[in-house]
């Protein structure tokens, strides 16, 4: 199975990468906090709110970005 994701949709997600920035992690554009960190966070039941309020650099708005992008990519990955 092969999945297609638009280019053009990743070059607008708030993400970014450096290898001098969390070695290499993907975080949100102008942090050090770690994508990951966000889906860590939601795999044990913490609000997105509580995210947000302990990372008080990422917005709402980014985070929900990252968030649907993954169910969007998902959702693609299942297409029949």
């Amino acid at each position: 199975m092969s999945l297609l994701i638009d280019k053009n949709y990743i070059k607008e997600l708030p993400v970014s990468q450096d290898t001098d920035v969390l070695s290499g992690a993907p975080v949100f554009k102008g942090t050090r906090v770690a994508i990951s960190t966000l889906f860590e966070y939601l795999a044990d039941d913490y609000t997105l709110d509580e995210f947000l309020e302990s990372f008080p650099s990422v917005s709402r708005h980014d985070a929900v970005k990252v968030i649907m992008f993954g169910q969007d990519t998902i959702a693609k990955a299942f297409i029949p």
